[in-house]
């Protein structure tokens, strides 16, 4: 489906300011999404610990792919509710820290398992051609958002 912009992706999940990490959706479908960040690549980023970011930070840029994913899902089937990142396997990262990558961040998540609420998502950030982190992610859902009790 069609390109969405920071500016809408910051109301579709509850990362604020400086932590919403994407900032482009290129494509989604009810089974995948892919997002685009170079938000690695700025000084003021919050996950950087002594001037560096560490690869392991690539799993909230996948996190964040998989809330705007549930979003955009449970948009479409009306059914406006959260989750939360309750579980990782498989987790595969590069060596060294984001410093020296200078590449647009390719953020691409594939929901494997999904029984309504909660779901099971294989991710991939990568640089380039050059994978620097995958993994596996559950995530719990079915928590009700907005004013709804």
């Amino acid at each position: 489906m069609s390109l969405i912009e920071q500016n809408e992706i910051r109301q579709r999940i509850p990362h604020a300011g400086d932590m919403c990490l994407i900032e482009t959706v290129r494509e989604w479908s009810q089974d995948a999404i892919t997002c685009i960040s170079s938000t690695h690549v700025d000084a003021k980023n919050p996950l950087r610990h002594k001037n560096q970011l560490p690869m392991s930070a690539l799993i909230e840029y996948g996190a964040q792919a998989m809330a705007i994913h549930g979003s955009l899902v449970n948009e479409q089937q009306g059914e406006p509710q959260g989750g939360y990142l309750a579980g990782l396997k498989g987790v595969r990262l590069a060596e060294g820290d984001l410093s020296g990558i200078h590449d647009k961040l390719v953020i691409f998540a594939n929901k494997i398992y999904s029984d309504g609420k909660n779901m099971i998502y294989d991710f991939s950030v990568s640089a380039g051609e050059t994978e620097l982190a995958s993994g596996r992610a559950t995530v719990f859902g079915g928590i009700v958002t907005g004013d709804q009790p």
